[in-house]
């Protein structure tokens, strides 16, 4: 008898492709440890994770109906950067709304999800450093935003980055190297003061 789950991504993708949803839903029970993990890992909160989660698959599923998918092998990885700019959408629209607080009430910060685990003071700094290095992070190569971001922004370990990111410790490491070499160039063609980078 036939099964799906024996099929690789990429056989999946292309049956759905095709037309057949239940290769889709193979699919999402493959990975859907691995993305709902990384989203909640970052977020914090178990509801949003879930509203992130299912805003990720809808979006995967537009995207591979608009032929948005190029086939690299990677489709998990594609899946998580989904993942990942729509949680930065989020943050950056809860900011703009207010919900995280850059003032130094206490109140604010501690009834914010995103800081709980956080001091005033990691939080004003995170701040400072997000503010001053994120238009310059913009500007690098996409593998590299994601290393930095991981890195700098998450905690997570070079271990921890290789796993969710699908590549090995070493690689993970060049992309920081290439990161930070890239913003260093930046900052000075910008001739920016940032002790940050």
């Amino acid at each position: 008898m036939f099964r799906l789950d024996k099929l690789n991504d990429n056989e999946l993708v292309q049956r759905f492709i095709q037309g057949d949803h239940e290769s889709l839903e193979t699919l999402i029970v493959r990975h859907k440890s691995r993305v709902y993990s990384y989203i909640l890992l970052i977020v914090k909160n178990q509801d949003l994770a879930e509203d992130i989660f299912q805003d990720t698959f809808i979006k995967v599923i537009r995207s591979l109906k608009r032929g948005k998918y190029v086939e690299n092998g990677k489709f998990v990885s594609w899946v998580l950067r989904i993942a990942h700019n729509l949680i930065i959408d989020h943050f950056r629209k809860e900011k703009l709304q207010g919900t995280i607080s850059n003032d130094s009430s206490e109140v604010d910060i501690f009834n914010s999800q995103k800081f709980s685990e956080e001091t005033i003071e990691d939080q004003m700094v995170y701040s400072q450093i997000l503010n001053e290095v994120k238009h310059l992070v913009k500007e690098l190569p996409e593998d590299q935003q994601q290393v930095i971001y991981m890195r700098h922004y998450m905690g997570l370990s070079f271990k921890e980055i290789a796993e969710q990111t699908d590549v090995s410790i070493n690689t993970a490491l060049g992309r920081m190297r290439y990161a930070l070499i890239n913003l260093r160039k930046l900052v000075d063609e910008k001739k920016l003061n940032l002790t940050a980078v």
